[in-house]
């Protein structure tokens, strides 16, 4: 089976979001209210706003249709997690086949349009991501908390991706 250049990417994109809602899990209401200077908002709402982007995200590539998480206050760590879940799955669909980065993808709201290459669309859902993960973690470590290893590099180490190689000293 032929992987996509960009299966590495979205498998970390994914798999740093569970490890940044794990890292998150164990908190109290009031370090999930934490406001962090400089980002976002409280980490909860940094949380939900990442997860329910990708869900926007993927409504957008499957043409306005599909399961959409609404914004909103509502959606506890466990419901973020098992959301997430599903985004995985979406994009591993999205990824299947061949991908022109070229291609328009038309987006459309109450009285309005906007359209963005799928390469521009893509580049922003890793983006986004990663700038909004990095968001929490600064809010776990004003907090005195270790956050997770979530870098590229730990997850090819996670998944067997990355590996050290020894050599004879000469």
């Amino acid at each position: 089976m032929t992987r996509s250049i960009v299966d590495d990417a979205f498998g970390h994109h994914i798999w740093a979001n569970e490890k940044i809602l794990e890292a998150c899990a164990g908190l109290s209401a009031a370090q999930l209210m934490q406001l962090v200077p400089g980002t976002y908002g409280p980490i909860i709402a940094t949380l939900r706003h990442l997860v329910q982007a990708d869900s926007f995200y993927l409504w957008v590539q499957r043409g306005s249709t599909g399961d959409l998480i609404p914004s909103g206050n509502d959606l506890d760590i466990d419901a973020l997690r098992a959301a997430n879940q599903l985004h995985a799955e979406g994009y591993r669909e999205l990824l299947v086949g061949s991908l022109d980065p070229d291609a328009d993808v038309p987006e459309h709201g109450d009285g309005w349009d906007f359209v963005a290459t799928l390469g521009i669309r893509v580049a922003q859902i890793l983006h986004h991501g990663s700038d909004h993960r990095s968001q929490v973690c600064t809010g776990l470590t004003g907090m005195g908390i270790q956050p997770p290893d979530i870098d590229l590099w730990a997850y090819g180490a996670a998944t067997g991706r990355t590996r050290e190689i020894t050599t004879a000293a000469g």
